[in-house]
């Protein structure tokens, strides 16, 4: 992994096994005003379908998503998913990312996004998770009392 591009930290574990990406990236606020944002990715194999990611902006609050990892990987090569959170390359020749938009109902926000650490460090959780391999060693007990507790793989 490529740790040593700037803007890009690269963590393979983190408390609770948990793999971790940092990217500084670019939340869009108008045609020529932007904001730089840390965004920090999160895979956990035990919950393997999903990454977290947290938007760190410099004096302003954290926010948390919750993300499919397959919809976040499609999204790096084709459009890919509806409503909430949408993802698609750029076609910018310069230099590879992807916008990612996300939605609710009281705002939206647009972050472009450098698409080769990313695309990097999402096939390295396939080599831990394998695609169809999502379910394969879920412990549906632990999964059922999970959603019954607010925590989970993505928090603290």
């Amino acid at each position: 992994m490529s740790g040593d591009r700037p803007g890009v930290q690269v963590r393979r574990t983190v408390p609770k096994g948990r793999l971790e990406l940092v990217l500084d990236v670019e939340r869009v606020l108008g045609v020529s005003t932007r904001q730089p944002v840390r965004a920090e990715f999160r895979f956990a194999p035990e919950d393997p379908l999903a990454v977290c990611v947290e938007f760190l902006v410099q004096g302003g609050p954290r926010v948390l998503w919750r993300i499919g990892r397959d919809l976040l990987q499609q999204g790096l090569r084709s459009a890919s998913g509806f409503g909430d959170v949408r993802i698609r390359p750029s076609r910018s020749v310069d230099r590879p990312t992807a916008w990612l938009q996300l939605s609710s109902k009281d705002t939206a926000a647009l972050f472009e996004v450098p698409v080769p650490p990313l695309a990097e460090w999402l096939e390295y959780t396939y080599d831990l998770v394998p695609a169809g391999q999502e379910l394969a060693t879920v412990d549906w007990a632990v999964a059922a009392a999970d959603l019954l507790r607010s925590s989970g793989p993505c928090s603290g």
